[in-house]
This record gives C-alpha cells, structure tokens and sequence, in this order.
C-alpha cells in the first residue's frame, strides 16, 4: 500500500489534497504534516513513497525539507507545491532532487500524473536497491581471519580516494572482489567499473580494446569504436592480470596514467578521461622487471597502494565461514534447502592443499552438496573431494 506524506502549512490545502489523492486511488494511505519540522521528524520514524511538499513554510521552508530528506531518504521522491512559483525556484528545487515541481492551485490531471509516475520511479529505485544488493552480496568478502580483517581495513581506508591499487596473490584468491569492494565503497560506484582480462585479449587486439579504434586502422575495422577506457570514463577501469599486458601497451597506459589522455587506434586525435585504474596480477612484477617483461615505471605508477590477498591455505580459519557462505549462495541458485556440513567435515576440508585457492573450494562445496548426504559427512568429504 503506497504511503504518501503532504507537508503543508495551510489546513484547508492539505484536505484539498488528501481527498484528491485518495479518491485517485484507495489503496493511498495519505498523511499529514503541517509544517516542516514535524515532517521530517516523521519521516524518520516511518517509510513513505512519496512526500508533496510547500515551499513557503513557517519553522522549515520546503527546500530545506527537501534537501534533508536528501540526506536522511534519498530514495524517496519529492515534489514541490508552491503558490509563488517561479522559473529560478522550480529549477533550484529540481536541482536538490525534487521529483517535481506544481504551481498552486494545481492542475488535477497533472497533480495525479506526477503522483503515479513518482510512485513508479520509487518503485524502480527500490528494485534497483535490491538488485544492488545482490550484485554486492556476490562480491561480498568472507572471512573473519587477520589478513583478511586487514584487507577490509584497507579496503576502507582507500576506496574513498583515487588512488591506484595494485592487487596481487595467486589464482583464485579472490583478487576481483577486492576490487569490486574498493569501487562500490568508492564516490565513483555510480558510475561503470570496466573489467579487462588482459591475459584473454591477443596481444594485437589489446590497445584496440582498452582505447579503441578508428574505422579502417586494421583490417576488420569497420567501424569507430570506443575502448574500455573511454567506457569506464567517470568510473573505474580493472586491469586484471596486467603483468600478461605486451610492453607496447604498456607504454600506452602509462601514458593514460601520467596525462590522464587516450588516442584511439589509427587516431591522432587525444581524448581526455578521468578513470580510476586498479590492477591485479598473480606473477611477481619484481621478477618481471629483472627479466625485461614489465615496465617499471608502470609498476611505480601502478602500486601507489598494494594488497596482497593470501592463498586460501594461508587462512585455514575462513574455510567453515566460506563453506557456509558457498552453501547459502548454490541452495539459492538451485533452488533447493541449504545442506549443513558436519564438524568432522569441516575439519576435514580445512586440513587439505587448496591450490586452487577460494575458486576449488566453491567447487569442492557444490560437488558435495550434490553428491553428498543430507548433512555432508567425513565420509562424502573422502569419496567426493579428493583430488
């Protein structure tokens, strides 16, 4: 049942508006607030769809209203009604975030329009909350250990700056999360984070599809084409395993990073950015340098902030944690109850060589739990989990 707040000085104006609203639709549930202060004291207290709110009020005009519910809600869509409306006030309300802006008296038409298509858009926000959520909970960290505790710290203390962080650890650790956390925890989490598997991309399609091309640069070049770092412009641009990037592109981003400037392939033509570059690698960059293979320039220039995420054998201690995490997440896309592990076999799987690291586990937990006993035994551990 939609709830819907009107926040207005005038007795007679708020009456007006209830009994429209509410004979629209009944399943309406409007409330009332007669002045500013005692609106947002309820919406603090309870959720609404949508508020209509007066500009001109005594205590706390509307704009101060609605930029608090801003901060407090900022899902919630506001409009404004005023009876002094002018060009200068609807723009700067719009500004703030209104949802929209009605001249007293208000058109009846208009009025009910902008309440349905308001409580639409909330509607949309919500799913887009939750959708959200989901794609966090996908990426989520598990792991109470030191190193992990340690990362998260990290992780917080870095995501809310531009700086560049190289991610380092082997195979399967979970090196993209750190990096999905270090973007949603960042101010650019509204805008696109763009992967790139520079192991997966030929060495000669590589600069093409981080700064892209011009028609007719190369053969099958048909048309323009945007690359990745134009893509994620605002955003955050994730090189994963960049120490298999070839020496000439290289170069390249280097240069992104010193001039924050990309020239598409075949262009002479700069294009500016503003891109956040995280990198991770599971080789050793050091040794890479030594052997002629990685530029150290571009390590500098990389490795402003290191994290390094330790092998799934290095934090023994996260592995119940994990099992219960994975058990959850596969029940939910199967569709099926969650099995529960037995103590023993727990223990059992925290005592083998994971050399695949978190990525062997996650298999290991669903071939178990397919194959497995209602509770998954000591026993299901040794039949189905063994190398």
């Amino acid at each position: 049942m939609p709830k819907i707040l009107i926040i207005e000085d005038e007795a007679s104006i708020r009456r007006v508006l209830k009994k429209i609203i509410s004979e629209e639709n009944e399943t309406y549930q409007v409330e009332e607030a007669e002045d500013g202060l005692i609106g947002i004291d309820m919406i603090v207290k309870s959720d609404f769809d949508l508020v209509l709110c007066d500009i001109k009020m005594p205590k706390m005009d509307g704009v101060e209203v609605l930029e608090k519910v801003k901060k407090l809600k900022p899902e919630i869509p506001i409009v404004m009604i005023s009876g002094h409306g002018d060009l200068d006030t609807a723009v700067n309300t719009m500004r703030l975030g209104a949802f929209d802006y009605i001249s007293k008296p208000p058109d009846l038409n208009r009025l009910l329009n902008t309440v349905r298509n308001a409580l639409d858009k909330k509607e949309l926000v919500v799913q887009n909350i939750l959708l959200k959520s989901k794609v966090s909970k996908k990426y989520e960290m598990i792991g109470a250990s030191k190193a992990i505790t340690h990362i998260k710290t990290m992780i917080d203390k870095v995501a809310p700056t531009d700086a560049r962080v190289l991610i380092t650890g082997p195979n399967g650790t979970g090196k993209e999360l750190v990096a999905h956390w270090l973007h949603e925890k960042s101010e650019r989490a509204k805008a696109p984070m763009v992967e790139v598997n520079c192991a997966a991309i030929p060495s000669e399609l590589i600069e093409s599809e981080l700064f892209g091309h011009v028609k007719g640069s190369f053969t099958g070049a048909v048309k323009d084409r945007a690359g990745k770092f134009e893509t994620a412009n605002g955003g955050t641009i994730f090189l994963d395993e960049i120490g298999d990037m070839s020496l000439s592109a290289q170069a390249k981003v280097l240069r992104v990073l010193q001039e924050n400037i990309i020239s598409r392939v075949g262009s002479d033509k700069d294009i500016k950015v503003d891109v956040r570059v995280i990198a991770a690698t599971n080789k050793d960059l050091q040794k890479e340098i030594s052997e002629g293979k990685f530029r150290e320039d571009l390590y500098h220039r990389l490795a402003v902030i290191l994290i390094n995420v330790p092998s799934l054998n290095d934090r023994r201690e996260d592995i119940p944690l994990l099992i219960k995490f994975f058990s959850e997440q596969i029940a939910e896309e199967q569709g099926t109850a969650i099995k529960k592990f037995s103590e023993k076999a727990i223990k059992l799987l925290q005592e083998y060589d994971w050399t695949g690291n978190i990525r062997e586990l996650r298999n290991v937990v669903e071939r178990l739990i397919i194959l497995g006993e209602k509770e998954v035994s000591e026993n299901d551990v040794k039949l189905f989990a063994s190398k």
